[in-house]
């Protein structure tokens, strides 16, 4: 099976430290949730294709260099010259976590052709899409389009919301439109922090029954350093994580549902998955998580195939 994304594709301007005046120093970093997953599951040996939209400049250049060097279709990347590539501002703490500021007014990611994405879909096996493209109108109709036209061609659908509350109205309108595509899902995962704004349930256990409750088959809830929690149908457990000390957790959701899914691919879809054979595949995505955490930035932190030697 292969693995299509849809959505952002941005240059996260990363702070990578400070110079003698005290001044941050910023590195120009590929990025975007969509892309970052594409990339995960390419160096892991599944065949891996994205859609989306870059500005006619030189860090869209970057980004389309990016995808191509690492394998990844890019025969649906859109170029515009209405907009200038997206720039996400990451700033990372002493405990390698993020906030992030975006430059987006608006920014190219948004600009997604509706009839291109449809037609870019083809026949994907897995199309997966995250909530970032759902903040602009335009945007959601184009991804929900391609999502609803692969969904009738029998493709497996993948989502995974990122909540970023500078690029919504309002938390009730994330709040809605957020989960109203969660009927069109068969894998959602989610992390710790966004439980209760995707589910109205803060415990995992709770929010894991309330995502399949609205459809979902395979719901994941990460936790971070202590593993991930999963639920399919009336089976559920808890895969514990990998120690490593942190340099930057930039990419490492990302990192972690690209291997998943890499490894559902590779199984052929969910028909015939076991409780042992999914806890198997989240350890697998755990261990590729924690090495991606453990070395700094988001696409060049990602490890290959070979990389993990603990399933």
């Amino acid at each position: 099976m292969n693995i299509t994304t849809i959505g952002e594709i941005l240059i996260d301007m990363t702070q990578t430290g400070t110079d003698q005046n005290g001044n941050a120093i910023f590195a120009a970093i590929p990025g975007g949730a969509p892309a970052n997953l594409a990339v995960a599951a390419r160096k892991l040996g599944v065949e891996t294709a994205f859609i989306g939209c870059v500005g006619n400049d030189p860090f869209g250049e970057i980004l389309k260099r990016t995808l191509e060097r690492y394998g990844v279709d890019d025969s649906g990347l859109q170029t515009t010259d209405h907009a200038d590539t997206t720039l996400a501002v990451v700033t990372v703490d002493p405990h390698g976590e993020r906030s992030f500021a975006f430059c987006r007014k608006p920014g190219a990611d948004t600009q997604i052709d509706r009839e291109r994405a449809l037609a870019a879909v083809g026949h994907a096996d897995i199309l997966h899409f995250g909530s970032v493209a759902l903040t602009d109108p335009d945007c959601r109709d184009a991804v929900l389009a391609a999502v609803r036209q692969a969904k009738a061609h029998g493709a497996l659908i993948t989502y995974d919301p990122n909540y970023r509350a500078s690029l919504w109205n309002s938390e009730d309108e994330a709040i809605e439109i957020m989960r109203s595509v969660l009927p069109l899902c068969d894998i959602v995962k989610i992390s710790e922090e966004e439980t209760l704004l995707l589910t109205g349930h803060e415990a995992p256990e709770a929010a894991a029954a309330a995502l399949t409750e609205r459809g979902v088959k395979l719901a994941i809830v990460t936790l971070g350093a202590n593993g991930a929690y999963w639920r399919y149908g009336p089976d559920s457990g808890t895969v514990p994580g990998f120690r490593v000390k942190v340099a930057d957790t930039n990419g490492a959701g990302d990192t972690f549902f690209g291997a998943f899914l890499s490894r559902i691919a590779k199984h052929g879809g969910l028909s015939g998955l076991t409780p042992e054979m999914i806890g198997r595949f989240v350890r697998y995505a755990n261990r590729a998580a924690s090495i991606t955490a453990s070395r700094p930035g988001a696409i060049p932190a990602m490890p290959t195939e070979n990389e993990i030697t603990e399933e």
